[in-house]
């Protein structure tokens, strides 16, 4: 991508999404930084400093008020956008019987309903530059993981919404990166929801190593610079999709053995 290019990251205050916009803000990128944390926003468009190439939009994008100002001001400030990151997102940890209808809604409004919602309003802009979209899925959204159920729906919405839409965009030149990291050390899971819409008190499970949201930022841009559809980091992950697919009972097993405190 040209150093003019004008990227537009959702989540960007902290974890992945603050990576991603450090790196990019390094390549020289003109960003547009939108969280529904404005304080925080604040702070980071501050940290980067150059004015000229930040703007920072406090955001809910499960409001289409919101969404619409976003596109909005990202028209009149810069006239384009080149690329569109899909990364806001909230997750849940509780036995899906046991959980506030209430958990689902929201979850399913922030990681699928939001990023389609913005997609659509961005769609106008992305044609004209022949952009990009990147979304981040997880490996969540492709097998069963206790705890976890809001947040697998939401994942595999995500996953089937944008694979049908890279089907019908694809011909006028927008592409679309799926990207399906694992475990990153990110505040996401400080946040992850409880039973009752409150924080979870109960610590994560997790298979394999924790990486970093450097790490992934890093790869997120290689994989658009080499025109990938799909970027699935971690062989672990790999692994374990392809154990549901293949063998469900045995990893069935495994999960509930590596999973036992989430049920």
């Amino acid at each position: 991508m040209s150093l003019t290019s004008v990227t537009l990251i959702t989540g960007a205050a902290s974890g992945l999404g603050w990576a991603m916009s450090r790196h990019w803000y390094a390549a020289g990128h003109c960003l547009v930084l939108a969280d529904i944390d404005g304080p925080a926003l604040s702070a980071r468009a501050t940290e980067l400093g150059d004015s000229d190439r930040v703007m920072a939009i406090t955001t809910d994008i499960t409001q289409l008020d919101d969404i619409a100002f976003l596109i909005e001001q990202v028209r009149e400030r810069f006239g384009r956008l080149d690329l569109l990151v899909n990364n806001a997102g909230i997750t849940h940890r509780s036995p899906a019987h046991q959980t506030d209808p209430a958990v689902f809604r929201k979850i399913m409004a922030v990681d699928w309903q939001g990023a389609v919602e913005l997609t659509m309003a961005a769609l106008p802009l992305l044609r004209e530059s022949s952009g990009q979209i990147v979304c981040i899925g997880s490996m969540a959204g492709w097998m069963p993981v206790p705890g976890r159920a809001a947040y697998c729906a939401a994942k595999g919405a995500l996953t089937q919404f944008f694979e049908v839409l890279r089907l019908e965009l694809e011909s006028e030149g927008i592409h679309i990166l799926m990207v399906y990291p694992s475990f990153l050390d990110t505040p996401i899971e400080n946040h992850a929801l409880g039973h009752d819409g409150g924080i979870a008190r109960h610590p994560r499970s997790m298979v394999g190593n924790m990486c970093s949201a450097e790490w992934m930022a890093d790869l997120v841009d290689q994989g658009l610079q080499q025109h990938k559809r799909w970027l699935l980091p971690e062989p672990i992950s790999r692994f374990g999709s392809l154990l549901w697919r293949v063998a469900p009972a045995l990893y069935l097993r495994q999960v509930r053995k590596r999973f036992k405190s989430e049920l």
